[in-house]
This record gives structure tokens, C-alpha cells and sequence, in this order.
């Protein structure tokens, strides 16, 4: 599943571009994600449905320029939407052990089409839509943030970053997200961003994000990553992006 753009010219190489993302209508949540200005480095966010009942999606972030990165973030969607349309739609399937091969798969997807080491940090996810529950792998990603009426949980990293060994895999619990619950993924680029506080340079950092959204009305996936990105561009004061930043958010309404 790929589109293609040409570049002008009688000798032009086709340049292959991962399909744009249309996320699915899930019932009783909302899923949306945003990204601030030209995307120049290697964010890369995905969804797809893969069951009746279950959703598939995640926030990839490949080193590298993103020129550099077209086949490579192409050779990880195919995998992503075919492999785990394919692994979570069995009827005997097991989400944790489907995840588990699923990431493996994108990870050796992502060294042959580098050929070679190129480190991806990931975060994958698949939501259930009647049970409400949330499975999913942390491969070297920034935590993704889950806010319920106990507060705000961290879900962290269960081993290393996509793209650097073979053989390498990451945990895959499962969480369960009550009415009201919001997850919320953002980018190395959202918290590594920089801005000035007291006359010192700063980065926005995780505790930031952290508070955004604990502080965050009851509202759509959407307009809570635009608040996010809205955030975060006050704390840069508008200075120029040297890094894509990127929100994502599923919200439990039912």
C-alpha cells in the first residue's frame, strides 16, 4: 500500500511516500494526532482498524532526515497495517504475543530497508474497543502518559529503540481505560524542545507535558494534542523547528 509522487524530470526516480493516515471511527473513543509545521525529520504516526472490535495504531520516530527516511518509514507502515491486520484479526490470537511479533517484525522490516542500524524509538498500541482495554510496546519511545481519575501513569520504555538488533524484542501489557481515560504520545521533539526560562536555556521535558495534561479539560483527542503543540510553541517563542513535533492522543468517552 503506497503512493507515489514524481519528481520533474525525463529521468526522474519515483519517490515513495507512506500513505497518509485517515484514523478510524472507534466507538466510545477518540483518536487524533497532530504534528507542528513541515515534517523534516523522521515522526511518523499510523492507524489502521485490524478487527471489528480492535484498532491498531502508533507514533514511530526514525533517525534521520526524512528524505533519507521515505523508504524506510514505507517498509514499517507496510508491516504495520498488513502484518498486524493479519496477527490481530486470528481468532485464537493473544494481544501480548501478537504485539510482541508485531514489533518484531517492523523491527527487522526497518534494518533491511536501512541496511543496517537505524535506531527507531516506537510506540505501538492496539485498543479494544468493547473491553476498553489498551495493549501495547514501548520500544525505546517517550513515555507514553495515561490520565484517569488516579492521576497520571507513565508508560515507559520495556526495552531498546526498533532498528538496532534483530532479535530484539519489548514487553506488551495490557491497561484498562476507564470512562474519561486519555492517552497522550508525544515525540522526542516535543520535549526536547528548547526555550528560555529564567535567562537559561530549557527544555519543555516530559514533567511539562506532564502537567498540560493533568491541567486539560475533558475534551477530544484532538483538541488536547493541539493544546500540547500550542504549548509548546509558546515555550519555543516561534523560534524555527530543527525537529518534528508530534502529539497523539486516544480519549475514552464511553
Amino acid at each position: 500500500m503506497r503512493s507515489l509522487f514524481h519528481s520533474r524530470g525525463p529521468d526522474s526516480v519515483p519517490i515513495v511516500e507512506p500513505v497518509p493516515t485517515a484514523f478510524s471511527t472507534i466507538e466510545g473513543a477518540d483518536i487524533a494526532a497532530v504534528f507542528a509545521g513541515k515534517r523534516v525529520a523522521g515522526d511518523f504516526y499510523d492507524s489502521v482498524r485490524v478487527s471489528p472490535e480492535r484498532v491498531l495504531f502508533g507514533l514511530l520516530d526514525v533517525a534521520g532526515r526524512r528524505e533519507n527516511n521515505r523508504g524506510i518509514l514505507t517498509a514499517a507502515q507496510d508491516i504495520f497495517r498488513n502484518v498486524g491486520a493479519e496477527l490481530f484479526s486470528r481468532p485464537d490470537m493473544n494481544e501480548s504475543n501478537a504485539m510482541t511479533e508485531l514489533s518484531l517484525r517492523i523491527n527487522r522490516a526497518l534494518i533491511e530497508a536501512s541496511s543496517g542500524v537505524r535506531s527507531c524509538p516506537a510506540f505501538i498500541a492496539c485498543y479494544h474497543e468493547v473491553f476498553g482495554t489498551l495493549c501495547y510496546t514501548n520500544a525505546g519511545h517517550t513515555p507514553g502518559l495515561l490520565r484517569d481519575t488516579r492521576g497520571i501513569a507513565e508508560l515507559s520504555s520495556g526495552g531498546l529503540p526498533l532498528g538496532l538488533f534483530s532479535h530484539a524484542t519489548s514487553d506488551a501489557p495490557t491497561v484498562g481505560l476507564e470512562k474519561g481515560a486519555a492517552l497522550l504520545l508525544v515525540s522526542r521533539g516535543v520535549v526536547e524542545c528548547e526555550g528560555r526560562v529564567d535567562h537559561s536555556t530549557t527544555e519543555f521535558g516530559l514533567e511539562r507535558v506532564k502537567n498540560l495534561l493533568q491541567l486539560a479539560p475533558a475534551s477530544g483527542a484532538q483538541v488536547l494534542c493541539t493544546s500540547i503543540l500550542s504549548a509548546l510553541s509558546d515555550f519555543g517563542g516561534g523560534s524555527p523547528l530543527c525537529d518534528d513535533r508530534t502529539a497523539l492522543a486516544l480519549v475514552r468517552t464511553a
